[in-house]
Parts: C-alpha cells; structure tokens; sequence
C-alpha cells in the first residue's frame, strides 16, 4: 500500500505511515485511549528521561555483552537525538492509557527502534535488524521504565519549581526591606489588631516560601530511589546479574542524578507512596501561595471603596463594562492554580491507593496529575513575581493614617493603665470618632512623655532597623524585619 508499511503484533497486521518512527503498539493505544488529547509529547521531561533511560539500558546491555557494539551504538545515538528535542512529535499515546504505561513504553521502543534502523542503514519497520522488543526493550519492563522515568521527569520538573519558588521569594524579601519603615494596621479576623510594618507582612509572605522551598527539596530525595532492573514485579526476571547495578551507573551519569537502585525491588514497584509526599507538598505549597494572593487582592482592594493599602500593577482593562476598572488577575489566576493543584492531590492519592498487589496500574494518571501541578504552579510563581509582586508600591499616607485612627493602638498603653481602663478608651474612642492618644491625654492616664514613647513607631512594631529575616535566595542588601510580637490573643 503506497505511502504505508505493514507491521503486525499479536493481534493482526496493521498499515502504518511510511514516515512514522511509532510503530502498530502505538498505533492501537492511539485508538484505545481517546482520553484527553494530550499526547506524552506535552511533557519533554518525560520524552527525555525516557530516552535517557533507554539509552542506559542499551549501554548495560552491551557493557554485559548482550547488545554488539553496533547495535547498542545505534541506540545510544537515536535516544540522544531524542534528548536533544528530535522526533519529540513521535510519541502520540495519550498521556491517560490503560495498562501501567505500557503504551508509553511501546511508543518510545518503536520510535527508538526505527530510528536506530535508520542510522544503521535500513528502513523503519525492519525489524529483523533490530527489535523493539528484542533490542531496545532488552532486560526491562514497563514496570520498571515508565516508574522509574516518570521519577527522573518529576525530579527535574520539581527543580524548576524550585528555582520559580526562589524568584518569587526574592521578590517579596526585596518588597520587605522597601516597606521596611511604612507604618500599617495589623489585622486578626479582618478586625484591627496592632500595628506593624508593610515590610513585616512582606516578609511572611517571603519566609513561607522559603519554608516551603525546603519541604520540596526533602520531597525530591525520596524520588531518586528508581527501581530500573526490577523488571515485571521486582524479581529481575530476563535482566542478567548486575543489569540493575550497571543501568542505574549509566543512568546516573546520563541525568546527572544521583538516583540510587531501591533496596527491595518488589516493595519499590508496587508503592508510590514517594509520589504521594510530594504531592502532598507541592499542595502544601498551592496552599500558601493562594493564601498570600488572597492578601494581595484584599490589601489592594478598592480604590475608593476597599482596604487600598497597596497597589498592584495595572496588567489590563478589567472590564468590559465599567471604564476605569482594573482588577487583580495575577493573584486570582495563582488562585485558580492552586485550586488545580488541590484537586491534582486527590488524584494522586486515590491512584496510589488504587494500586494492587504488585503494581501500580495507576502511575500514568500520577504522571499526569504531578505534571500540570508542578509545571502549572512553577509558571504561576514566576508569573506572580514578574508581573505583579515586583511592582507593587504602598499607599504610605493612607496606611498611617489608619494606625493614627485605629483603636488597636489601646493594646499598648493596656500594661500601663490596666485592661478596665484600656476597654473605657477604646469603647469611647470608637463611639466618638476621637483618637486613642488624644483621649488618653484629655483623662491624663498617662503623661505627654510616656504616652508618646508608647506609641512610637519603632515600639508599636518591635521593628529595629537591622532585624533578623529571612531575605531572597539571592537577596542582597538590609534584611526586612523580623515578624512582629504583638500582645494578646488573635
């Protein structure tokens, strides 16, 4: 048949395109899973670890003396081209397959197959000259390959969210030590508090991140245990003595990871507790950082009409009806993220639960739901950062004005003139309109000296100049204050 090769599995023949490196395994999981119509490709990270492991394998399977020197040569060649983004549009199996990923396996045999014919000479579909099965696939197993590429592709995701995470952190430490003297109301169930400054607050929003960035990266160690060499359930079976050992070296040095080999290769291939963790955290983060735009959406809530601490940068027009208005769309989008990334944590843990006995049928929607969390969250961060946390600026006059007109700053002369009295001042203050200060005087609770060195910027705040916070990863310069110690309950 003109412009198609004929190849045949265990079911019948089938017409491929002459031009395809995907084979008739790939062809029938295109057909059997019209699922979400996002084929593998749209994850390079798992293409690349793929091939990186496909090319480990075929350089244990000639280091032990199973593959000649031209063969396994051939293959190393066709999976580096593939780690370089060659023949990425290749792999075409939907993201969301029965069978473990074993259509993804298959997808990624046939095309490193056919590749490898090709620069040996022959024509792809030639099978007898190198097997997909018999060649490319030698000493493994679904069951070891796509778990143990779906950790490598995880890994390096994970890395980016990290180095996301860093830039967002940078920036609110640098919003910290800009808003270091600007004077504001602190508030506990969106009722006054005590004072504080806009660099405190920023600072939180800093070092929560930095916390988080260190729960990912403890997350991440547990992923480098692969189970490469386990084969169908663990036991090694057709993987030669010392297959594990040898692909995991290769591996390593192929990725640049510091993978190691599970010590019990059974309990490795049916548990995916390690992807559950990090899911866990990366929801951890999604919360947190929901939590922050939540903030910076309320503080730069108005203009006329709302908080109007802060300003956002304008990105848009942000209707199509009232002229004028400009809304918050960087924090609300990172919030639509984190819903995502809340709703991809379910999935992970009911896969994982769904495993039985010795495997994990479950892992390709695992790869799928960690993916869009940690690829979706790491471009939120950085869009976070750029566009909008960079740009904010303080509404300085209006934020101390409501500190000179809040009654929250009873809380501190209540040490000195007793709660009774306190509650007196601050039940009249709001009645009347008249500040906490000015009525303090008019009672002559306290004297003009005291009264003023109570409520001096630097005491109401705990902020000394030079406090110790937490700054940007590569935050240089003063350091933003520390968090304030207010009295009292919440």
């Amino acid at each position: 048949m003109s412009g198609f090769r004929r190849e045949h599995d265990l079911l019948g023949e089938r017409d491929i395109p002459e031009d395809a490196y995907w084979g008739v395994h790939t062809l029938r999981a295109t057909e059997n899973f019209p699922i979400t119509g996002t084929p593998i490709s749209t994850y390079p990270l798992l293409i690349d670890a793929l091939a990186a492991v496909k090319e480990a394998a075929a350089l244990a399977n000639e280091e032990l003396g199973l593959l000649t020197p031209a063969k396994a040569g051939a293959l190393v060649a066709a999976c580096r081209e593939i780690r370089s983004g060659k023949l990425h549009d290749q792999f075409v199996v939907d993201v969301i397959q029965g069978g473990a990923g074993t259509s993804t396996n298959m997808n990624a045999n046939e095309v490193v197959a056919n590749r490898a014919l090709e620069l040996l000479g022959h024509a792809k579909g030639e099978y007898q000259h190198l097997h997909p099965n018999e060649d490319v696939n030698l000493g493994q197993s679904t069951n070891d390959v796509y778990p143990t590429a779906v950790r490598i592709a995880t890994i390096n995701a994970a890395h980016g969210l990290l180095q996301a995470m860093a830039v967002l952190q940078e920036a609110f430490a640098a919003k910290a030590v800009e808003f270091r003297t600007v004077l504001k109301m602190g508030r506990t169930q969106l009722q006054d508090a005590v004072p504080m400054t806009l660099g405190q607050e920023f600072s939180t929003y800093a070092v929560m991140l930095e916390e988080d960035r260190d729960r990912l990266a403890e997350a991440v160690e547990l992923i480098h245990e692969i189970n490469l060499g386990a084969t169908a359930i663990g036991t090694g079976l057709n993987a030669p003595a010392g297959y594990a050992a040898t692909a995991r070296r290769h591996l390593s040095s192929i990725t640049g990871l510091p993978l190691v080999t599970s010590a019990n290769l059974v309990e490795a291939t049916q548990d995916c507790g390690a992807f559950v963790q990090l899911s866990g955290v990366v929801k951890r983060i999604a919360v947190k950082l929901s939590k922050t735009c939540n903030d910076l959406r309320l503080l730069s809530s108005g203009p006329r009409a709302g908080l109007n601490e802060i300003n956002l940068p304008p990105v848009q027009a942000g209707s199509s009806i009232m002229p004028g208005k400009v809304n918050p769309v960087i924090p609300e989008v990172v919030n639509q993220v984190a819903f995502g990334v809340v709703g991809h944590d379910i999935t992970v843990t009911m896969a994982a639960e769904a495993g039985q006995l010795q495997l994990n049928a479950f892992e390709p929607v695992i790869l799928h739901a960690l993916s869009q969390s940690i690829t979706s969250l790491r471009a939120a961060c950085l869009t976070l950062a750029e566009r909008c946390v960079q740009g904010i600026t303080a509404n300085t006059e209006a934020l101390r004005a409501t500190v000179d007109n809040s009654i929250g700053l009873v809380t501190a002369l209540n040490p000195h003139i007793g709660y009774t009295a306190a509650t007196a001042i601050a039940k009249e203050a709001l009645a009347t309109g008249r500040g906490v200060a000015e009525l303090a005087l008019e009672k002559k609770l306290l004297p003009p000296e005291q009264l003023a060195a109570l409520l001096t910027p630097e005491r109401l705040t705990s902020a000394l100049p030079e406090g110790p916070t937490p700054q940007g990863p590569t935050q240089e310069g003063p350091t933003p204050e520390g968090p304030p110690s207010a009295p009292g309950d919440a």
